[in-house]
């Protein structure tokens, strides 16, 4: 069985629209498949019908924005299979609008510095609830200003920790994202914690039974940092989950669709989880 918990649509910052994923883990055989759009639960509905046409079992699923407050880190925290969803809404909205001030103030940056215009960039955002750096990265590319994502000019621009056209703001605080999932009957994996550097805040939410999963099976680890996630699963009975964070065109390195799974054991603790939350009052 193949299962890719972890995946983007137009509907945020991947470059392919529903239909086109969904077709596309058809040919790959996979049989589950989560699409895990930052911010947002759009896709739920219109994936549950494709995916019914196209054979392949569809777990709900969603990436929030959040924030490690102690740390002063960003952290992206997965939610599956939420019963009440409409309980994220609020959140979700929140977090969406946080993103676009951040990118209306990158994308004026970035017009003082290339003559490129506005509507170059939100033809790129029609179906996305949000305006991600790619689609500003899309519009220079097309101009001839860079001829990749995630080359020198994008570090010149939106690298976090110097990027002269960067802009970060605190997304809500990650035990708030994290209770709030448990309200909407969900199970919360932390996503991809090599990426923001989220180990010590994954062991603090697995201490304290906040967190249900840990996401090992991503790019950004290392086979080392996947030995110390699941030295830390094991420690918390955490359930480990793994999905290629297919961008399409927008990847940040070479990944397709199935590039990372989840194992049937742990898609059943996740399925098994969720039916019992929600029957919970």
């Amino acid at each position: 069985m193949i299962c890719d918990l972890h995946c983007h649509t137009t509907l945020s910052d991947g470059s392919l629209g529903i239909e086109d994923v969904i077709a596309q883990a058809k040919r790959m055989n996979i049989d589950w498949l989560s699409i895990t759009d930052h911010d947002t639960m759009a896709s739920f509905s219109r994936a549950d019908v494709l995916g019914d046409r196209a054979g392949i079992k569809i777990l709900h699923g969603v990436e929030l924005s959040a924030w490690d407050k102690e740390r002063n880190s960003k952290v992206h925290i997965l939610c599956y299979a939420p019963s009440k969803p409409n309980r994220l809404e609020g959140l979700c909205l929140k977090s969406c609008e946080i993103r676009k001030e951040c990118s209306k103030e990158m994308i004026e940056k970035v017009m003082a510095k290339y003559p490129i215009t506005q509507e170059s960039i939100l033809k790129r955002t029609t179906a996305s609830k949000s305006i991600f750096k790619q689609h500003i990265m899309r519009a220079l590319i097309d101009y001839g200003y860079a001829l990749e994502f995630y080359g020198e000019l994008d570090r010149e621009l939106f690298n976090p920790e110097n990027g002269s056209c960067y802009v970060e703001r605190e997304y809500p605080d990650v035990n708030f994202v994290v209770d709030l999932i448990r309200t909407a009957r969900g199970v919360a994996v932390m996503a991809h914690p090599a990426q923001y550097d989220n180990l010590e805040l994954l062991e603090e939410l697995a201490k304290n039974g906040k967190i249900d999963g840990v996401e090992v099976g991503h790019f950004s680890a290392d086979a080392k940092c996947r030995k110390k996630l699941q030295a830390i699963a094991k420690k918390y009975d955490l359930i480990e989950t793994g999905g290629s964070d297919f961008h399409g065109l927008y990847n940040k390195v070479p990944t397709h669709l199935g590039s990372e799974t989840t194992t049937k054991e742990n898609l059943d603790r996740i399925l098994k989880l969720a039916a019992l939350r929600s029957k919970e009052a």
